[in-house]
């Protein structure tokens, strides 16, 4: 098969993960992957593991953007893929426009990825006019189906994300070198009890909340909150806000800021508790379940994609949705009496892999 991937870019996050993991996937397997994006610092990687990049602006948010779809419409003629999988609302825009314009005979098969609870309006609902739609979780399934009542059940397929367990064996520990230099790096850390909050710096991701928890565990000194995550500059001012809070609260030698880093899976490893708190669902929760993977314990709202990790692989971690009290306990309940998260993760890599390709395949 040659599959082609479209999304806006190529830099960090979930989405741009996956499209990787699946592009080494599908070389590794024979196939031929291409990725279209705008670029970005991934598309290195990209190519190394097999896959071919074409890069074109198709995540730009501007009227502008609508004089790419003849160019889409020649891409995909010239390059005759079998599927064009689309993973975000712009490029799926502009995809589309070019794909129905192409005679039924003589275009690919389409497939879109619902990665998100995105608002509920006609420009959302371009993520479920895939042939076949893809549902990264059980609760964005419900989403669909709750929000978007003309699209077909049966055209839903859901695949929840997965984590690849050589890459985040349980039990899994970092070298001494690595937790020196770690330390080193961030002293506070160093004896601490970490709880760990990984995660962008965005609103969403409850920082507030997190500092509301360190006061609910002020008579615990010896817990130490790391934040595992950069702000992008539009989110500069709400990183400002956060540390103003920090400040204001005596919290500064109490809770750290890593800023973006590449070891995340080793500052989860030797974190005691790691957190999730989203004020609204997440969709999956990736960095939660590569805990979980490791068997690190989690706290989390219970709602979501990393409700329903919480609910299979650790139900002690499950707290109501925007309860820090409630979190708090939680948190002091796994440093009194720690539980045991279940090593047996249904949400592996290779079953996320092996069930796309088997979409395309249904469909071709």
């Amino acid at each position: 098969m040659k599959i082609l991937q479209v999304l806006p870019e190529l830099n960090s996050g979930g989405v741009e993960r996956g499209t990787l993991e699946l592009s080494a996937h599908l070389a590794r397997e024979g196939h031929e992957s291409v990725v279209l994006s705008g670029g970005g610092r991934l598309v290195g990687e990209l190519e190394a593991d097999g896959g071919r990049h074409i890069e074109l602006p198709v995540g730009r948010k501007s009227i502008s953007s609508l004089a790419l779809i003849p160019r889409l419409r020649r891409l995909m003629r010239d390059e005759k893929p079998d599927i064009v999988h689309v993973r975000s609302r712009v490029p799926a825009w502009l995809v589309w426009r070019a794909w129905k314009h192409l005679p039924p005979g003589g275009r690919p098969r389409l497939v879109s990825t619902v990665h998100g609870f995105y608002s509920v309006n006609r420009w959302s609902a371009i993520m479920t006019r895939g042939e076949r739609v893809i549902c990264v979780s059980e609760s964005i399934k419900e989403y669909v189906l709750t929000n978007y009542p003309k699209v077909s059940e049966p055209l839903l397929r859901v695949i929840p994300r997965g984590v690849d367990p050589e890459r985040y064996p349980y039990g899994f520990r970092p070298d001494t070198a690595w937790l020196t230099a770690f330390e080193s790096a961030f002293p506070a850390t160093r004896g601490k009890t970490l709880i760990t909050l990984p995660g962008r710096i965005t609103r969403l991701k409850g920082h507030g909340d997190l500092i509301d928890i360190l006061n609910e565990l002020s008579d615990r000194p010896d817990v130490h909150a790391v934040v595992v995550g950069g702000a992008h500059p539009r989110k500069a001012a709400y990183l400002e806000e956060v540390l103003e809070r920090v400040k204001a609260e005596g919290l500064t030698e109490r809770i750290t800021f890593t800023g973006n880093r590449d070891d995340l899976r080793e500052i989860l490893a030797i974190s005691t508790v790691v957190l999730s708190l989203t004020t609204q669902p997440e969709s999956f929760g990736r960095t939660t379940l590569e805990a979980l993977a490791m068997g690190v314990p989690v706290v989390g709202y219970d709602h979501g994609g990393v409700g329903e990790q919480l609910a299979r692989l650790f139900p002690e971690g499950c707290v109501p949705p925007l309860d820090v009290k409630a979190a708090a306990k939680a948190i002091e309940a796994q440093l009194d009496h720690p539980a045991t998260v279940q090593p047996d993760n249904p949400f592996t890599l290779q079953r996320m892999l092996e069930g796309t390709v088997d979409v395309y395949r249904e469909l071709l």
